[in-house]
């Protein structure tokens, strides 16, 4: 299962993907950390991306990706990071990490980690 962090999840479904990702995308189930939800209500609300999280659509789409929780063994994996950034990068870091999924990111940041398992 691959985990994807919150600007791949909402470049696919706009269909803004490149080649490689799609290729990686297409392989595998997806999963997001819950985090992922909270970043795109906060971005919709705030007028940066034109999601509608409330639509059918979009329940929808959520009913067909696995959705992980955060809880007391992804915060203690966020200490095994070898970056630091924003909370929920950590966050959606820290989650492949526990659940051994690979991330796919565009984040510079965590792309150079040597710890998360990436896409």
């Amino acid at each position: 299962m691959l985990n994807l962090d919150t600007h791949i999840l909402v470049h696919a479904l706009a269909g803004n993907l490149s080649a490689r990702e799609q290729a990686v995308l297409s392989r595998e189930r997806w999963g997001i950390s819950a985090i992922v939800l909270w970043e795109i209500a906060k971005l919709s609300q705030l007028g940066r991306i034109s999601l509608d999280i409330g639509s059918a659509e979009f329940s929808q789409v959520c009913s067909s990706i696995h959705i992980w929780p955060l809880d007391l063994e992804i915060c203690r994996a966020m200490r095994k990071l070898d970056f630091r950034g924003d909370p929920a990068d950590e966050i959606i870091a820290a989650t492949s990490l526990v659940h051994r999924a690979a991330l796919v990111t565009r984040d510079r940041r965590i792309l150079r980690s040597t710890v998360v398992p990436l896409a």
